[in-house]
């Protein structure tokens, strides 16, 4: 894989937020970015998408998912971990 999950990650959330990738940093939320809850999921499906992962997200009580959605960096580190379960 030639671009980092963490580049990917960014790419798709700066997308969502119609931004560049180079607007986004590590300490924002969703939210800051204009990130609603429909793009949210949509941000979801296509991390999927791209990783080739299942995210185990409940968008009714996202404080009960063990996918942290709390900062950019959180969601990095999360669709990283998901990554590493999968090539265990």
């Amino acid at each position: 894989m030639s671009t980092s999950v963490s580049d990917r990650v960014i790419e798709i959330i700066a997308e969502q937020a119609v931004l560049e990738p180079s607007d986004v940093s590590l300490d924002q939320t969703l939210e800051d970015l204009g990130i609603d809850s429909l793009g949210l999921v949509e941000s979801i499906f296509a991390i999927e998408e791209a990783f080739d992962i299942q995210v185990p997200f409940n968008a009714n009580e996202p404080q009960n998912s063990e996918f942290d959605i709390s900062s950019v960096a959180a969601i990095i580190k999360a669709v990283e971990g998901l990554v590493a379960e999968q090539t265990t």
